[in-house]
């Protein structure tokens, strides 16, 4: 534990999810030391697997800044070596990948973010990181020289800058003023995990069921991850979330959608309905405090762009901190921190229009959209490239913005 007498720091990140962990171990790759405030306990638990997709360039964002971690997180995930897609209990697309060369990161990997946490939190104590547990931030002030940080238990900080990565309800971003802009969705979700049966475990597939005839025509996707199974369904129009998303409503319908024995293992259930918001600036007035994750941008999570655009947050977040640092006079490092936040605001906006397509796609709300996937499951067999289309819709657009530096 460090010297509390002194609270001042060159840099201090809010945080210790994924995104606080990215942006402390991203100083510390670049010479910064890094100082984490966290509100709960050291070994606190977090239930559910939340976010478990890693796309290949946030894997190779990590190896970059903390060599050997794109590969330890791709080992310990799944990759898995097959993905289906059915339209009302038809298959209509169906792609196979070859084995992942050891010796390379893996197209993506899937594993629960309580283990990614995990290993993001060894490298940051081998990288030397400080975290200051059981701190909860109470409010922020700013000016055009320091941040100064209030803390529940009357501790104060300062520092020269400020990485906030301190989730949906930050109390950083509001404490500052930046106010988030964009829709919140009428429509309800459900995630479920179960536990995987070891001894006789399901084929390694992420399968996606549109209308899945089994449970009144709702949506269903099926992600294998290291140790378990993650089950998505969408509610439709006038179903109770309480009623579906209860153990009780959970143990109803999954035994329709898989084996009767996951209905006995089920280890987490999330109901959720989703914002579509981008915050309207991603730094201060001041130009000391840049917000990154889910204090910036909120997305329906479809084409997982949450954590994998938050890595690249913290990561440009944390370059810019470290020029700004070593400039020699206060207008060029004001410039360094607006440009991070800029470069990012648009990859977030970017990503959220992105999710907006895909949850158009997965809705079917509209009847152009309605027939356009009636066609396209009909003529699929014979027209590869309109199952493929069926297949990539729920996750929307794959290429980004020419002017970002990072990828998502």
């Amino acid at each position: 534990m460090s010297n509390l007498l002194n609270r001042h720091r060159p840099v201090l990140v809010v945080g210790a999810g994924p995104i606080g962990l990215t942006a402390a171990l991203a100083l510390r790759s670049f010479g910064v030391p890094a100082t984490i405030l966290e509100a709960e306990l050291e070994g606190r638990l977090r239930p559910g697997s939340r976010a478990i997709y890693l796309h290949n360039v946030t894997l190779k964002h990590l190896e970059d800044i903390y060599s050997g971690l794109g590969f330890t997180l791709a080992r310990h995930g799944v990759v898995w070596p097959v993905k289906r897609t059915l339209f009302r209990g038809k298959e209509v697309y169906v792609k196979r990948y070859p084995a992942p060369n050891p010796n390379e990161l893996p197209p993506f990997t899937s594993l629960p973010q309580v283990e990614a946490e995990r290993f993001l939190y060894e490298a940051c104590l081998n990288a030397g990181v400080e975290f200051v547990w059981n701190t909860t931030v109470k409010d922020v002030k700013v000016d055009d020289n320091q941040v100064t940080v209030f803390t529940e238990s009357g501790d104060v900080w300062t520092s020269n800058y400020l990485i906030a990565a301190d989730g949906a309800r930050s109390t950083v971003r509001q404490a500052v003023g930046i106010e988030m802009e964009g829709p919140r969705t009428k429509d309800y979700f459900l995630v479920v995990d179960v536990k995987e049966d070891e001894e006789n475990p399901l084929p390694l597939e992420r399968v996606f069921h549109y209308q899945h005839p089994a449970v009144d025509g709702r949506n269903v996707l099926y992600v294998p991850f290291a140790g378990g199974w993650r089950i998505d369904l969408q509610l439709l129009d006038g179903d109770d979330p309480e009623e579906f998303g209860g153990i009780e409503g959970v143990k109803k319908w999954l035994p329709k959608v898989m084996d009767a024995k996951y209905a006995e293992r089920i280890t987490w259930v999330s109901t959720y309905r989703f914002y579509q918001v981008v915050a309207k600036s991603f730094t201060d007035a001041h130009c000391r405090v840049l917000l990154a994750g889910e204090a910036a941008h909120l997305f329906a999570p479809f084409g997982a762009r949450g954590m994998n655009s938050g890595v690249p947050d913290a990561i440009v977040s944390a370059k810019a901190v470290h020029t700004a640092l070593q400039s020699n006079d206060a207008e060029t490092a004001k410039q360094a921190i607006l440009a991070a936040a800029e470069e990012r605001r648009i990859a977030a906006q970017h990503n959220r229009d992105s999710a907006g397509i895909a949850l158009e796609h997965i809705q079917g709300n509209s009847p152009r959209m309605n027939m356009k996937r009636e066609v396209a499951a009909s003529l699929a067999s014979i027209l590869p490239q309109l199952g493929k289309w069926l297949d990539e819709g729920p996750y929307g657009p794959k290429s980004g913005p020419p002017q970002l530096s990072t990828k998502y």
